[in-house]
């Protein structure tokens, strides 16, 4: 009974991601295991916040709302849910963003537009992932991960937050980073 209750214990995983929710997207990911060294992973994370400037001259809100989806199947290097791993994955979902102080521009992308513009849109892609999970306690792990992969979007343009005349409509790809994480995961 207690090999049983030992092997069962790291067959699932619930976590979330510490840097998504300090950026106010609630996640939630499982983890279920497959093999002695390979899990797959769904996450999801949604921000519905719009945030008014009550300090700034203008009346247009901020705006990073989102869902995404993730499906990521995982193999890990010595046994699952401990050390190292590597993922592929799959991303899609849609946003609305607009009035977001950003003034640079990325890796091909350019983020200036989104001080005074509002975008609309879907968008999918898939990207290679590199982590480590530590073991904490017996059902509790602490893990990063980063990734790199390609995005392509289709997005509608606004000249701004409340109004509704489309200004532009068109597609984007964006080939970087793709994802940053610290998760903290309790297994069962």
């Amino acid at each position: 009974l207690v090999t049983a209750a030992s092997s069962q214990a790291q067959e699932v995983g619930i976590k979330t991601n510490l840097i998504n929710d300090a950026l106010l997207s609630p996640n939630l990911g499982i983890e279920i295991g497959l093999a002695p060294r390979w899990t797959l992973q769904l996450t999801g994370e949604y921000n519905g916040w719009k945030i008014t400037d009550h300090d700034s001259n203008s009346d247009m809100p901020h705006q990073w709302k989102h869902w995404f989806a993730t499906i990521e199947p995982r193999y890990w290097f010595c046994q699952r849910f401990a050390g190292h791993f590597i993922s592929i994955n799959a991303i899609g979902g849609q946003y609305n963003f607009g009035h977001i102080g950003f003034k640079e521009k990325f890796l091909g992308s350019d983020f200036r537009d989104l001080n005074t513009k509002r975008y609309q849109g879907w968008a999918a892609g898939a990207g290679f992932n590199y982590g480590y999970a530590w073991p904490v306690h017996k059902h509790w792990n602490i893990e990063a991960e980063i990734g790199i992969g390609w995005i392509w979007t289709k997005y509608e343009k606004y000249p701004c937050g409340k109004c509704g005349t489309i200004e532009e409509k068109g597609h984007h790809n964006y080939v970087g980073p793709t994802k940053l994480a610290v998760n903290v995961e309790y297994l069962f």
